[in-house]
């Protein structure tokens, strides 16, 4: 399997886990704080990485274009989506929320085929509507009503689906790593988001959290730089269309985790995982996911 892929099940592994210790460690914390917090923290952490890598001299390569197409990625990925996305949330229920921005995928395919000319195979249609039963099943969604929340959030999940096509066409770039894009997303991210606090006169509020807020901001903030890093530089190796497919899996990933933690889990839970690993096997293909060896033995 090339490494590419590898490094996208590790973002899905790092996607499932942090999905799971959200739950015990943002209740009650302001969206707005937390997401700063965690963006800024973790664009330093990029930037340190580049110069500890001696990446300055493709820094310095980089075209106006690439910068105004790297603040562009920071502007529609790493800050006005997360406000969009946590503002809906609070006006509409968790299971539509989070079926909407499951969806990330299925938009990350329609723009890559559209602008990148990513091909659309009848295994890719297959795996997308497992995908999209393994979804409908694990969120046991039984009725949906469209209102301003789902707006938010929808909208939310196509910037965020713009974005990782925009990254993919600055990353076909030689001279551009997935470790640049990361850095860009993050630190202009991270400005937008300082403006916005600023801007609603939040900024000041920084200052009030508690050294449990700050704990699990720097707890999240590495599984945030662990996801960047490891996404970026699988999104620079494979097509975006299968690299969204395989975030997917962190929903499996969950799953697992609130089984072990539990020690409960139902049919439903079960069935849902299993088509979406099935989804995500025909996406990117059985061939890629079998060594040779074990091809030929069929």
């Amino acid at each position: 399997m090339d490494r590419g892929f590898w490094f996208v099940l590790a973002t899905a592994l790092i996607s499932g886990v942090s999905i799971f210790l959200n739950k015990f460690g943002v209740a009650g914390m302001d969206a707005a704080l937390f997401t700063t917090g965690k963006n800024v923290l973790v664009a330093l952490l990029l930037i340190s990485t580049l110069f500890f890598l001696k990446e300055r001299g493709a820094v310095r390569k980089l075209s106006k274009r690439d910068w105004s197409v790297l603040a562009l990625i920071g502007l529609i990925g790493g800050s006005l989506p997360f406000l969009l996305f946590f503002t809906g949330l609070q006006l509409t229920s968790a299971a539509q929320g989070s079926l909407l921005h499951k969806m990330l995928f299925l938009w990350v395919v329609v723009l890559a085929a559209l602008t990148l000319k990513e091909r659309v195979s009848k295994s890719m249609v297959a795996g997308i509507l497992l995908l999209l039963a393994g979804n409908l099943v694990l969120l046991k969604l039984t009725s949906f009503t469209f209102g301003l929340g789902d707006a938010l959030i929808l909208a939310a999940t196509l910037f965020w689906a713009a974005e990782i096509v925009l990254s993919k066409h600055l990353l076909r770039l030689d001279h551009v790593s997935g470790r640049i894009v990361a850095a860009g997303r993050m630190g202009f991210g991270a400005l937008f988001l300082l403006a916005y606090l600023f801007a609603t006169n939040k900024l000041a509020l920084v200052a009030t959290l508690s050294s449990g807020a700050w704990g699990w901001i720097a707890l999240t903030s590495v599984l945030l730089y662990g996801y960047v890093f490891t996404f970026y530089e699988g999104l620079k190796r494979v097509p975006a269309s299968v690299a969204a497919a395989l975030l997917v899996l962190g929903t499996v990933v969950t799953t697992f985790l609130e089984f072990a933690w539990t020690g409960r889990i139902t049919g439903l839970q079960v069935l849902g995982s299993a088509l979406l690993l099935a989804g995500a096997i025909a996406i990117v293909g059985i061939r890629t996911v079998l060594p040779a060896p074990a091809r030929a033995r069929q």
